[in-house]
């Protein structure tokens, strides 16, 4: 199903069982959060703060905290109906004959009904604030005790390459400075990061300045989509499309050149300027570290909108698992099969929520010759954002990536650490602080394959210790005379 807007999600959450009210007045410097912390650890409900200390504007926070509500967000029963989706769309064929032309009709309608569609005025401007106005007027969150000062975490930040015109919706956290300032956090690889750096280039930067929208609190496909690590001349809109199978409305912002969610709650227009870094953090991030000051561009606000009386939508991520766990695990399951659109022989994979995304990948391929395992672990560090992987472990087909005792299991009893562990330097995460330079480091590979005699194992291979079948069946219909 498409939601309609961040309401509607809300609406189902609370019919669903999936949302807690807090009617108690609390804090958004840190108290929110610790409640929120404590709730998602125990993989408890969605939380709408209804009365944060000083505010009307309520608080919706760990509205994705839940495998059950990454489904309700996506409108599915399970994430992979997405991923089968995005299989057979990718198993798209070139019609040969007429009747064939025929048949795709409807489908090449569904396509097309994916792009986003402008409209003249939608909720999101109900209100105009071009004067008298501050970002926080909205219940803003200082998360941890030692965060730089009160950030925007859920934002959806729009700008445009000046050499295509394309937009991208990228999700940057924005540190709160005054009233009408803010950081803008697009780290080194990201697309907001590289349409700042194309407007630089080439130009005196001296007072020159690049236009930047950020909508807060769209329906949930749309949020998401602000997360998802699409190529980068794919509109993310275009994607949010897909997954709510229905286009995203959008309108032009009073004061930008941009586009936004007609249904968002708030929408911040601003630019930022291109000679201008300010020191931004610390913040307490995915890691659970903290993510040490660094110098970033600013945000500045020349209007604001919103809708009546609207929704102040936030996370907090910190030691895992967090909401921003569900969110990665659905990242996970939704573009396995672009990576096995490169790489066939891949059959599952999985990011454990300690490894935080970019710190463990678990693959399992179907191994084929000698040096297989390896060939995955560098075609992987080429495949977009999934190069900042800093350990692949590859395993045997038969391997339930899932499991982590049974990964480890196999993985430990099929290694000779000498033979099976690479390293290779390359780019790696920004929120890497083990790192030995910023966005530079090593990465390993563990190939922890059955090994063949074409790789040089001149040993026999143990089998597996099983159970023959007929023994299994005969205890089977023992089973409840044992009493066991």
């Amino acid at each position: 199903m498409a939601y309609q807007d961040l309401r509607e999600f809300v609406r189902t959450l609370d019919k669903a069982g999936e949302l807690k009210r807090i009617r108690e007045e609390v804090d958004p410097i840190l108290e929110i959060a610790e409640i929120t912390d404590r709730v998602s650890k125990r993989l408890g409900p969605a939380l709408l703060f209804e009365k944060p200390k000083g505010y009307r504007t309520p608080v919706l926070i760990n509205a994705f905290g839940s495998e059950r509500r990454m489904n309700l967000a996506l409108g599915v029963d399970n994430i992979d109906e997405v991923a089968e989706r995005i299989r057979f769309f990718l198993d798209f064929k070139s019609p040969q004959g007429l009747m064939e032309k025929m048949k795709m009709l409807p489908m090449l309608a569904e396509v097309g009904a994916f792009f986003p569609r402008i409209v003249k005025d939608g909720p999101c401007q109900d209100r105009v604030l071009r004067d008298n106005f501050s970002v926080l007027d909205f219940p803003v969150l200082q998360c941890w005790p030692q965060d730089g000062g009160r950030f925007i975490t859920l934002p959806l930040v729009f700008t445009r390459n000046p050499v295509t015109g394309k937009r991208n919706a990228g999700m940057y956290r924005m540190q709160v400075y005054d009233d009408r300032t803010t950081g803008m956090h697009w780290q080194l690889h990201k697309q907001g990061a590289d349409h700042f750096r194309r407007m630089a280039e080439g130009t005196d930067r001296a007072g020159k300045t690049m236009e930047v929208a950020v909508a807060i609190g769209a329906d949930p496909a749309t949020i998401f989509s602000g997360i998802l690590p699409l190529p980068p001349d794919l509109d993310e809109m275009m994607f949010a499309g897909f997954l709510r199978q229905k286009p995203v409305e959008i309108v032009a912002c009073k004061t930008v050149d941009l586009e936004v969610p007609a249904e968002a709650e708030i929408v911040l227009e601003g630019h930022v300027r291109l000679d201008e870094l300010r020191t931004e953090g610390p913040f307490g991030d995915h890691t659970g570290y903290y993510s040490l000051a660094d110098e970033y561009p600013v945000f500045h606000i020349s209007c604001i909108t919103h809708r009546k009386d609207p929704i102040y939508a936030t996370t907090i991520v910190g030691a895992p698992p967090m909401e921003d766990y569900w969110m990665g695990h659905a990242i996970e399951r939704i573009f396995l099969p672009l990576m096995r659109l490169q790489l066939p022989e891949v059959m599952d994979m999985h990011m454990p929520a300690a490894g935080i995304f970019h710190n463990l990948m678990i693959v399992a391929i179907r191994k084929a010759y000698p040096g297989h395992a390896r060939k995955v672990m560098s075609a992987i560090w080429g495949l977009g954002q999934a190069m900042f992987t800093k350990c692949i472990v590859v395993v045997d087909h038969d391997v339930n990536v899932h499991d982590m005792n049974e990964v480890a299991w196999k993985a430990l009893n099929h290694i000779d650490p000498e033979r099976d562990i690479q390293f290779t330097l390359g780019p790696v995460d920004s929120l890497d602080h083990s790192s030995r330079l910023a966005n530079f480091g090593s990465k390993m590979g563990v190939d922890a394959t059955r090994k063949l005699a074409s790789e040089g194992f001149a040993r026999p291979w143990p089998d597996e210790i099983r159970m023959d079948a007929a023994t299994k069946s005969r205890v089977d219909s023992l089973w409840k005379k044992l009493g066991l």
